[in-house]
């Protein structure tokens, strides 16, 4: 009986971690949103939605910490406890990206209107596209899924860098517009740290099931 609750505490804990899952990627879409037709009401629920998110965190490290501290669970059940406590912090930090994107779309909303030369909802579906996939891998305890992460990450980091050469190439050819450049230079940054999160989820979930470290590149 006592093993039967510990996996139902278990499945609680997994259970309450999805949730708040969905809260950061819905965080991160709507800022996005906001970016693409300025609306100001979209960076309003981005602002409003940190305080429950970070609510969860907190209640999830607690729940994790209880279960370590009572059950003292083994081999893949203390991997799992450890890895959500992991992954219950990247995607806490998922939602600080997201409340930082909707703050420069505030800015940028205060600015003229100009073409900026980058896509940045192009970046943020990649970025999402990772954190669903890493998050897949949890649901599915598919270390393969996970694994799919790391790889997409590169592209990522590539429209981060793409965005970074013509964007500062933009602030030195039309100094007033640099502010606009800064701003959306500093959205796109946001998003390749939200595939650095993505990855650093898929990792964990790669060490709960198959009990290697596959961070820093190392081989699983």
């Amino acid at each position: 009986m006592t093993r039967i609750r510990f996996h139902r505490q278990l499945d609680d804990l997994k259970e309450r971690l999805l949730v708040m899952a969905g809260m950061a990627e819905q965080a991160i879409q709507r800022a996005v949103e906001a970016y693409r037709v300025r609306d100001l009401s979209l960076c309003d629920l981005v602002a409003r939605s940190e305080a429950s998110i970070n609510s969860f965190e907190r209640e999830i490290d607690q729940m994790a910490l209880d279960l370590l501290a009572m059950e003292q669970p083994m081999a893949i059940d203390l991997r799992f406890i450890l890895a959500v406590i992991k992954i219950n912090a990247d995607l806490e930090r998922v939602g600080d990206q997201a409340v930082s994107i909707s703050e420069r779309v505030r800015d940028l909303h205060a600015l003229p209107a100009v073409e900026l030369p980058v896509d940045i909802p192009r970046m943020a579906a990649l970025a999402s596209s990772m954190v669903r996939r890493a998050l897949q891998g949890f649901i599915e305890a598919d270390a393969e899924v996970a694994q799919s992460v790391l790889a997409m990450d590169d592209s990522v980091d590539k429209l981060n860098d793409a965005a970074f050469f013509s964007l500062s190439a933009m602030i030195q050819e039309q100094p007033l517009y640099a502010p606009q450049a800064l701003h959306a230079l500093l959205i796109a940054r946001n998003l390749e740290r939200v595939g650095d999160h993505a990855t650093n989820v898929a990792e964990d979930v790669i060490f709960w099931v198959r009990g290697a470290d596959v961070r820093h590149h190392l081989s699983a």
